[in-house]
Formats: structure tokens, C-alpha cells, sequence
């Protein structure tokens, strides 16, 4: 007995456009990969990483990291207090070392003044949009304030007040806020052992 001769004609009555295994292996997974692609692309480009902040400058294709103002903060022996409030004031005051304000000298001979206007700059770990950066307006003696929102979500923020005048210093610290104070110290790095 012989095997009846195969039919192909009439095997597939659909078109090969309508076949499910065509439209999800052939057309609907590249066209997938394709969509997720685009979308890493665009997502990635959103939360690229941000500009480093700090003293760095580039010497031919050496990096360098210049300190002077944090060592002009450990000469002069600035100390400073930050105060935060939940309606966004932020206080902050500016503490010479008793031997400045008795003898109305700084430590390196200068009058001893207190600036008009501190910089600060509050900056996020992870996140730019949260940076915020603001001048602190002197009120009465050592005492400085200024506006701003911080996001009240706890987080890691890098804090420096400075001075951008002839005694050119900075302060830094680095705190989760909101917190209610903040104390700045000169680096210890420039303690002579």
C-alpha cells in the first residue's frame, strides 16, 4: 500500500501575514528590542551624571585639586554654625577665634571685618536639580541668614560657605539634610603632626 501524495496547496489556508508565530517572532520581538533601545537612549540621557563642583583645574592631562582656600580657612582658624528652620531660613553664623576678636587682627595681621555677603552652596550627592546656591546677607555681627528650599526628603548634601574677596577662604561640610545645625571646622587634613 503506498503513502498518499502530500498536498501542499491546501495545507496553510491563511496568508503568512496572519500567522501568529510571524507577527510575534518576526515582527513584534525586533520591534520590541528596537522601542526598549530608544527608551535606554532617552532614560540614560536623563540622568546622565552631573558636573563635579570644587576647585579642580586641568594642567595638559593632569588633574589638580587646589586647597588654598581650605588652608586660608585653617590659618585665619574659622569656625562657622548653620542653622536651619522649616520655613527655609537658613542662618549662619561666622566665628573668628578669641584671639581675632580681642585684638581686632586676623590671624595673618589683616583688619578683622566682617563680609557684607557669604556664598553658599548646597549640593546634592546624586541628584542637580536639588543644588541650591544662595547668597547669605549679614545681619548683626557674626551673624549672616538667607532663603532657600531644600527638599524634604532626607539626603547627603556637600555644604560650603566662602568668601570671594581679598581673604578668598571656604568652609565645607558634608550632612544629611534637613537636619536643624550644621558646624563648620577648618580641615583637619592641615593639622601638623
Amino acid at each position: 500500500m503506498s503513502a498518499p501524495a502530500p498536498n501542499f496547496k491546501h495545507q496553510d489556508s491563511q496568508p503568512w501575514y496572519k500567522n501568529y508565530m510571524v507577527i510575534i517572532f518576526v515582527i513584534g520581538m525586533p520591534a520590541f528590542v528596537v522601542i526598549a533601545c530608544i527608551w535606554f537612549v532617552y532614560y540614560s540621557y536623563q540622568i546622565r551624571d552631573s558636573v563635579v563642583r570644587d576647585d579642580w583645574y586641568m594642567d595638559g592631562k593632569t588633574l589638580y585639586h587646589d586647597v588654598g582656600r581650605d588652608k586660608l580657612t585653617y590659618d585665619l582658624d574659622l569656625h562657622g554654625k548653620m542653622q536651619f528652620s522649616d520655613a527655609g531660613n537658613v542662618t549662619f553664623y561666622l566665628n573668628y577665634p578669641e584671639k581675632s576678636l580681642q585684638t581686632g587682627k586676623l590671624l595673618n595681621g589683616e583688619a578683622l571685618t566682617y563680609p557684607d555677603t557669604l556664598d553658599l552652596s548646597i549640593s546634592h550627592a546624586t541628584d542637580i536639580k536639588k543644588d541650591r546656591d544662595v547668597v547669605l546677607q549679614h545681619q548683626e555681627g557674626n551673624k549672616y541668614s538667607a532663603q532657600v528650599q531644600i527638599d524634604p526628603l532626607k539626603a547627603k548634601y556637600y555644604l560650603q560657605v566662602s568668601n570671594d574677596g581679598k581673604d578668598d577662604w571656604r568652609m565645607q561640610d558634608v550632612a544629611k539634610l534637613p537636619r536643624s545645625e550644621v558646624s563648620f571646622n577648618p580641615l583637619p587634613v592641615f593639622d601638623k603632626s
